[in-house]
């Protein structure tokens, strides 16, 4: 802002000779200059299976900067490490991955208003999940287990605490990563990687939690693709799983009666790079529609970054490039004002954050140490 633009904005007080007049002046300047160099704040969430405990991070954006800061680490006696958030009430979902079942630890997190830990309440899930998410009515939390494959429906009250289970479906296979509604609600599809590949559909009832398989079952999804996690567009019947062993992503039209069809497979790696030891990870998609971005795991290769794409008009993706991230880039997520991309590095033990460009780069401006092994994250 310029000097001229500073001046006309001042009231008559401003140009007293005063010190009234002169404090007065002082103290608008500075509101203006902090308002436009500081945004609000949020808070970015994490369990760390390692500790036991819930990380709180206080992140504060500062011009095209963000300062991480950890606010508080929570206790909370089992190993956690799969999150989501209530979209509506100030409350947080924690799972193990793995338990004895219909005992699997886990925990409700309750929040205040301005996003520190307020208290928590332990509860048992069905399975282990490595995906937690909540249906478009906010009736029902759900999740998919990695290690037998199995969906869990689990009520929610007016409070927001999960309930019975009203609907579980087994298929009989592991290997399951993920569930995520689409924008109205009305299907699911559950995507399982590796030898048990597939891409399961169903219809789906927001007010009883209920399932019915679809004819076919499967999607069918290319073969080595392995699709791991999914985003919807925000307005069109776009469907994206990041592929875990393509390493790439693939596209789907959902169409009318629910069914996936498959329009893009793309590979992403430069000349020269083998599969072999890479995979990805998480997906997301901005909230205007415009971009995807996934993490790509070097395991045994050095070469782990963030895949970027831009997405056309007509829902098709296109790959923009990669940008380096620390050691096994794993959960992703975005700033509730969706202008920062945070993503944890399971092997790196970080935090990073990075700036998201109008033309879809990325320029990392923030990281934070903390737990090895954390994966996954949500903001508030």
């Amino acid at each position: 802002m310029s000097g001229g633009l500073y001046i006309r904005n001042f009231p008559k007080d401003c140009f007293s000779f005063s010190s009234r007049g002169f404090f007065l002046c002082f103290v608008l300047h500075s509101a203006i200059f902090a308002v436009g160099l500081i945004g609000e704040g949020f808070h970015v969430y994490s369990p760390s299976s390692k500790e036991k405990s819930l990380w709180v991070v206080k992140a504060t954006p500062h011009q095209e900067s963000l300062k991480l800061m950890v606010d508080e680490k929570v206790e909370l006696d089992f190993p956690g490490r799969v999150i989501t958030a209530h979209p509506t009430k100030p409350i947080l979902y924690v799972t193990a991955t793995h338990g004895e079942p219909g005992k699997v630890p886990g925990a409700v997190i309750f929040l205040n208003q301005n996003g520190s830990y307020k208290s928590h309440q332990r509860i048992n899930f069905n399975d282990g999940a490595c995906f937690l998410s909540l249906d478009k009515e906010n009736r029902h939390l759900l999740g998919v287990s990695y290690g037998n494959g199995r969906l869990n429906v689990y009520s929610l009250d007016n409070e927001g605490m999960p309930g019975k289970t009203v609907t579980t479906v087994d298929e009989g296979k592991p290997q399951a990563h993920c569930v995520l509604l689409p924008p109205d609600g009305k299907n699911i599809y559950i995507p399982y990687v590796k030898s048990n590949l597939a891409i399961l559909q169903y219809s789906y009832n927001g007010k009883t939690g209920k399932l019915n398989p679809l004819e076919p079952k499967d999607a069918k999804p290319p073969m080595g693709s392995g699709p791991r996690h999914m985003a919807y567009h925000p307005t069109l019947p776009m469907v994206y799983f990041s592929n875990e062993q393509g390493v790439g992503l693939s596209t789907y039209r959902r169409e009318p009666n629910g069914q996936l069809k498959i329009e893009q497979d793309i590979s992403i790696l430069p000349p020269g790079i083998s599969k072999i030891g890479l995979s990805a990870s998480d997906l997301l998609i901005t909230p205007n529609g415009k971009f995807l971005f996934a993490g790509l795991r070097g395991h045994s290769q050095n070469f782990d970054h963030i895949s970027r794409y831009q997405i056309l008009e007509n829902g098709m993706a296109e790959f923009l490039g990669l940008t380096k991230a620390d050691k096994t880039p794993w959960g992703l997520t975005l700033s509730p004002d969706g202008k920062f991309l945070l993503v944890t590095a399971t092997t790196g033990a970080s935090l990073c954050a990075y700036r998201i460009s109008k033309s879809g780069k990325l320029k990392k401006v923030a990281s934070l140490a903390w737990d090895p092994k954390m994966s996954d994250l949500v903001t508030r």
